[in-house]
């Protein structure tokens, strides 16, 4: 097993990785409060991992309350959050209890938002079971549900306890999660470090290969440079936002397509491709750069365009993102391979010659 931490001052936390952590207790022990625990999954995860998980938690004298979710992004919602509160209340869940987020992305998003929200606030630990959480969305603190108009729209800030990312989750993984997965760990390489991309590109098949030695550096770089930049900008007010490379298009792929249609790293990814070719034209990475970084997602499996959404509604979607500022929307934009900037003044017309390619391809 190897821990990182994330520096929060007195809101610090470990993210620990390797193989079959779920069933160990001791790592779940130092963050239980009371005698009480909330594990939320989905109908997906539960067959698989809720009674290893909740036996581990009952071994260190915790009453376990399972609560089982539908799967999928079009139930990140509030019916699907008040079924936790409803779940919550009905067993007199207190203050003490600590909730487990077992699962994906959705799963670690939603639960970590019940949690922000509950009697104002309990604790929480996320045991991400995809890639895409692991290397990505349970580590950092956003939690959210989201709204018809917009994705993660109402949400909290919200660090857990800690992170268990146990890659022998990851073998039962389906092929689409991994390779929606691997979006994320090649935009961390794409927004910070160079050798990583380049370590990617060398190794992008043993990934998909799920070679365990391989998997599990990519999660600890990808955990790496999430927690360094979470420690500079908890609250994405600076280069925090970096992170989002590609999520502006992105978002708009899935809001508009609708919820569950695309995977989120499947809309990263094509939000990357239209990002990068974005940057091309702002003087950033060269026309070779941009092939690069789509060989590379094509070589993974991933989507490089998104048919079917025009350019207006693409720009309707888009300037109600979250990271728009003052009514102006800003893109994260590579200056070359493995260094990223924010931009607020991309001319428009350079915006619609960007949308307007991707429409034709």
């Amino acid at each position: 097993m190897q821990t990182l931490r994330v520096e929060l001052g007195s809101r610090s936390y470990p993210i620990h990785i390797g193989d079959q952590l779920i069933g160990r207790g001791e790592l779940y022990s130092p963050y239980v409060r009371g005698n009480r625990v909330a594990v939320v999954t989905n109908v997906t995860v539960a067959p698989l991992y809720l009674e290893r998980t909740a036996q581990a938690l009952a071994a260190g004298g915790a009453e376990v309350v399972r609560i089982v979710l539908p799967d999928g992004e079009a139930y990140k919602n509030w019916e699907t959050l008040n079924v936790v509160y409803d779940r919550l209340l009905e067993t007199r869940c207190d203050r003490q209890t600590t909730l487990v987020a077992l699962g994906g992305g959705v799963i670690g998003d939603l639960a970590g938002f019940a949690a922000a929200t509950y009697q104002r606030g309990i604790a929480f630990v996320q045991v991400p079971t995809t890639l895409l959480a692991q290397v990505d969305s349970s580590v950092g603190g956003k939690t959210a549900i989201n709204h018809p108009r917009g994705k993660n729209m109402i949400g909290a800030f919200h660090q857990p306890l800690a992170v268990l990312a146990d890659i022998g989750t990851l073998a039962t993984l389906p092929l689409r999660e991994l390779r929606a997965g691997l979006a994320e760990v090649i935009k961390h390489g794409l927004v910070r470090d160079f050798e990583f991309f380049e370590w990617i590109e060398t190794n992008i098949e043993r990934l998909i290969a799920r070679e365990p030695e391989v998997l599990a550096h990519a999660v600890r770089r990808s955990c790496e440079i999430k927690a360094e930049i979470v420690a500079l900008d908890e609250r994405e007010e600076g280069p925090r936002a970096l992170l989002n490379f590609g999520h502006t298009f992105g978002h708009a792929i899935e809001t508009g397509a609708g919820y569950g249609v695309w995977l989120h790293g499947e809309a990263v990814a094509a939000g990357m491709a239209m990002a990068a070719s974005l940057s091309h034209r702002l003087g950033g990475p060269s026309e070779a750069d941009v092939g690069r970084i789509l060989g590379l997602l094509g070589r993974a499996g991933l989507p490089v365009s998104a048919p079917g959404i025009s350019p207006q509604r693409f720009l309707e979607l888009m300037s109600v993102d979250k990271k728009a500022a003052a009514g102006r929307m800003r893109f994260v934009v590579l200056e070359r391979l493995g260094s990223a900037a924010i931009r607020s003044d991309v001319p428009s017309s350079v915006l619609d010659e960007t949308l307007d390619r991707a429409a034709r391809a």
